[in-house]
């Protein structure tokens, strides 16, 4: 059974106001022909297909095209609803589609029913759950203490009475813990959206997304397959690529790489306004490309953003990196705010800004409103 694994593809997006519509066409044409060559039993997409909740009609129609001709290779497309998505509308149509061997993930209602699927080894489970939060489980499990996302998604697997003599896959948009994240996920301070990885013990291959970079967790049978664009510049040195999982007899199973090509890359550029703006720097790369640049001149250039869009005409960004800045920055204590937690930030916060520590009823209440926003209730 040869499945692939994409997710996290966030049509309609922008970055620093450039739409970058044209770009996902031209990503999903090179997935397309990737697809075509490897003739895959399943395609999964692991959520967040939208940017937005309310997507543009051109991702809708952009989705709907690539959905079209990707189901004329493959006999199964399993989609799941991420964090951006909106959940009632990943799901409709959904009994339509069904019929095409096109699988769109329901709204969460604590039930989630395998699709059976064989080959030559047997059959193959595979379970759908969409991005889930402690209150949209908890009120299905009124026994249960749901309270963490870990505790959230225990509870969602073991309804699932996963019969773990077969081969199975769960299709899942979650935050695994130890998963390296990059600048353009939305992931909770101090790490509240922890899943830990022992929830999905069982399951032959995890196919994970809400993470940008491509990355295994704990080894090869939980991985996020990461974006198929780069969503920012801390994903600038990043190879992009579509996995490509093999499952064969329970136990065997191969996962590899396709590497894609974007149509325009994202490039961090470093160095003096006349450098950056030097034939030497410019042909060293595409002059279309994504541009971040990173100026080292000592004082300000004026206009330096126009000036430099006339070589680099998809300049989104610049900063400056020099004596200045530099003592600028380390004039400032900074805390490791993902590994700590948010009622510890808001009481630094709170010492800071009223001279004094909180009270126990202070921050009791703090800490519950912080419950209460995490979780959707406010």
């Amino acid at each position: 059974m040869k499945l692939i694994h994409l997710s996290d593809l966030h049509l309609g997006k922008r970055l620093s106001e450039f739409s970058l519509i044209e770009d996902q066409e031209f990503i999903l044409r090179e997935i397309y022909s990737i697809i075509s060559e490897e003739h895959p039993d399943m395609i999964v997409i692991a959520g967040d297909i939208y940017d937005k909740p309310v997507p543009s009609a051109e991702a809708v129609r952009l989705f709907d095209d690539f959905l079209t001709k990707a189901a004329e290779q493959t006999e199964h497309i399993f989609v799941i609803s991420g964090n951006h998505d909106s959940a009632e509308r990943i799901a409709f149509g959904s009994h339509i589609m069904e019929k095409s061997g096109i699988h769109m993930s329901p709204v969460y209602d604590g039930t989630i029913v395998p699709t059976i699927l064989s080959d030559e080894y047997g059959e193959l489970g595979v379970y759908m759950l969409p991005f889930i939060k402690p209150v949209s489980v908890r009120r299905f499990f009124s026994d249960a203490e749901i309270v963490s996302y870990t505790d959230a998604v225990n509870a969602a697997v073991d309804a699932m009475d996963a019969d773990f003599t077969r081969r199975n896959i769960i299709i899942t948009h979650q935050f695994v813990t130890g998963a390296q994240k990059s600048d353009s996920e939305e992931v909770s301070v101090g790490g509240t959206d922890n899943v830990d990885s022992s929830a999905f013990d069982g399951f032959d291959y995890v196919a994970l997304g809400h993470i940008h970079s491509p990355q295994n967790v704990g080894g090869e049978r939980i991985r996020y397959c990461g974006t198929p664009l780069k969503y920012s510049f801390s994903e600038a040195s990043q190879q992009k690529s579509v996995t490509v999982v093999e499952l064969r007899k329970k136990g065997d199973m191969t996962v590899r790489t396709v590497p894609v090509e974007p149509l325009h890359d994202m490039r961090i550029v470093k160095g003096s306004f006349e450098y950056i703006c030097s034939k030497e720097c410019s042909s060293a790369g595409n002059t279309n490309d994504y541009i971040h640049a990173v100026l080292t001149d000592e004082e300000d250039i004026p206009e330096a953003m126009g000036r430099l869009r006339s070589v680099y005409p998809n300049i989104m960004s610049l900063e400056y990196d020099n004596r200045r800045t530099r003592s600028s920055h380390g004039s400032i204590e900074t805390a490791d705010a993902d590994n700590r937690q948010p009622i510890e930030l808001f009481e630094e916060f709170y010492k800071l800004s009223n001279g004094g520590e909180m009270s126990p009823q202070q921050r009791e209440l703090a800490q519950s409103l912080i419950e209460k926003i995490w979780e959707g209730e406010v």
